[in-house]
């Protein structure tokens, strides 16, 4: 894992910006769905997508927010072409609503970038029933490519453009429960800890990725699916640390502004360099070592199979 501003081979390292890593990339006639993207990184990433020309779809439960993050866009870019509607991860029927409500404006599907997520140190269930990590960081996207996936084959067969799938991970994908993924106790609360069920969700979207990276590839479709970590970011809703922790002068070192914290989605999104990589685990721009759980194909495939009799 690369710390302290290494620098991957096209020069880009931890304190690059998302506007830098997509310089000179032209995203016109693409569209691109952003989930949580009414703050922080998933807000700056719909920024800088519509400033490369990308359609912008925001998908997020705080509607309000979202359409002042679409204003603030219009006002800097009156071209941009951005859409908001509204999405709660911790419900399969607004999911689903999403879903017909993307339709309903018929666009082509080019990028997907799950980028919403949570980190609550108290236990709480979806609205779904399900703890609310898993649900909200990873089985609401999981549910939301399951819908989508058949509308970007489509469009990448049209347009003769790759799709891109893009999820947002975390190093904290290595804090997860012993055994990695809990599938018999998901939901129990007595030995729950806050941290550790992030770290599982965050360590389900990897695996996740990568199980429908080799499946994509096995059928042949033209649409990558790759996980990242955005590294420690300042000023999001995601990652509130303890006062004292952010004190610390060794942490400093390791936290990303906004703009810095959205770069790895934005390059995975949209850069040339990215194009056919697929199944892999990015940070600060770069291809990062994961867990060796992250790494475990028959662990992928089991999740594969129990989150599809979650969301059916």
């Amino acid at each position: 894992m690369r710390f302290f501003g290494k620098k991957s081979p096209l020069g880009f390292s931890s304190s690059s910006t998302a506007e830098e890593v997509t310089q000179g990339v032209d995203g016109t006639g693409l569209t691109a769905i952003v989930t949580g993207a009414a703050s922080g990184i998933g807000a700056e990433t719909a920024r800088v997508l519509a400033l490369s020309g990308v359609h912008v779809v925001i998908g997020d439960l705080n509607f309000a927010a979202a359409m002042n993050v679409k204003a603030a866009i219009v006002k800097k870019l009156p071209d941009a072409k951005v859409d908001v509607l509204e999405l709660d991860l911790s419900s399969m029927a607004s999911i689903r609503e999403f879903v017909r409500e993307f339709h309903s404006l018929n666009l082509p599907l080019n990028i997907l970038i799950n980028n919403a997520g949570i980190l609550s140190l108290q236990f709480m269930l979806s609205k779904d029933n399900l703890e609310q990590h898993f649900a909200i960081n990873y089985l609401g996207h999981f549910l939301l490519i399951d819908l989508l996936l058949e509308k970007m084959e489509t469009t990448a067969l049209h347009s003769k453009i790759e799709g891109r799938i893009v999820n947002v991970s975390s190093i904290g994908h290595y804090m997860t429960y012993r055994e990695g993924i809990r599938f018999d106790k998901i939901n129990e609360e007595p030995s729950y800890s806050g941290f550790r069920a992030y770290g599982q969700s965050k360590l389900a979207v990897i695996l996740h990725s990568n199980e429908l990276a080799r499946r994509l590839e096995e059928r042949g479709v033209q649409i990558t699916s790759n996980s990242l970590c955005p590294g420690f970011v300042s000023n999001t809703n995601i990652f509130k640390l303890p006062t004292l922790l952010w004190g610390l002068h060794i942490f400093k070192f390791l936290i990303k502004n906004v703009q810095q914290g959205a770069a790895t989605t934005c390059y995975a999104a949209l850069h040339p360099q990215v194009k056919g990589v697929s199944g892999q685990f990015f940070r600060n721009c770069d291809i990062a070592e994961t867990s060796s759980q992250a790494q475990d194909e028959e662990l992928a495939k089991k999740l594969w199979d129990y989150s599809t009799s979650l969301i059916h």
